[in-house]
């Protein structure tokens, strides 16, 4: 009986925690209890515990966001992410000739946390892993403010973009946007709620978005699946 009260323990703090990661603005503890379809001392008792582990965090005016607690550990899956990604990027990057990425929102900015170049140009443009940059410029940015506008947490903000594919997911492309003289072709990773990411190619060559594209889209599908695949379990010692 305890296993199960711990795991719907766990189970209600885990959705609570995935609540606030959904929302830039905060919540208060009744909006919290009402989506989670919990009473407010059950919602009050979980929140006493992710604040006292670092997870949850109460602003002047008894909104709940997350904690700071929570860059712990999304600094220690960043390495795991990238590993992940670094195979369906460097088939991405030799197949398009150009330099592709893979970039994750954290707030207001995009983070590369994967790039490759490719092998068999002879200029291709370099991209640094951890460049930053805002979500409204670049067409890594413009795809993951499409896939919040797809979730439904703002409207997507437009700064000149272009839409290469009008399909789901859409495309997203930029010309000169980060770097004078490069484009770039970008599509998010969708099917993983967990995740705010896209995958995209940059040149200072022009991207063809009708031959480039689908591959774009097609590496934003495979990694959304390898991202979504579990890990093997160890083999079990017989007997």
């Amino acid at each position: 009986m305890m296993a199960a009260e711990s795991a719907q323990t766990l189970e209600r703090g885990l959705r609570l925690l995935r609540l606030l990661a959904e929302g830039h603005g905060g919540r208060t503890p009744t909006e919290l209890a009402g989506e989670l379809g919990l009473s407010r001392p059950v919602v009050y008792r979980l929140l006493t515990t992710l604040q006292a582990e670092g997870f949850a965090r109460r602003d002047t005016d008894g909104r709940v966001h997350l904690g700071f607690g929570v860059l712990m550990l999304a600094q220690a899956v960043q390495p795991l992410l990238r590993a992940t990604a670094l195979p369906v990027l460097r088939t991405l990057a030799e197949r398009a000739g150009a330099t592709a990425h893979l970039t994750i929102a954290e707030g207001d900015e995009g983070l590369a946390v994967a790039v490759v170049e490719p092998s068999w140009t002879d200029l291709h443009l370099a991209y640094r892993e951890g460049s930053r940059h805002p979500l409204t410029r670049g067409a890594a940015g413009l795809a993951l403010l499409a896939l919040r506008s797809r979730r439904g947490h703002s409207n997507e903000e437009r700064s000149g973009e272009g839409i290469g594919n009008g399909g789901d997911p859409p495309l997203r492309t930029s010309r000169g946007q980060l770097q004078e003289g490069a484009t770039g072709i970008a599509a998010p990773i969708t099917g993983l709620s967990w995740l705010e990411a896209s995958v995209g190619v940059v040149s200072f060559a022009d991207l063809d978005v009708v031959t480039v594209g689908p591959l774009v889209l097609s590496a934003a599908e495979d990694l959304a699946a390898a991202l979504a695949r579990p890990e093997p379990s160890p083999a079990q010692p017989a007997g």
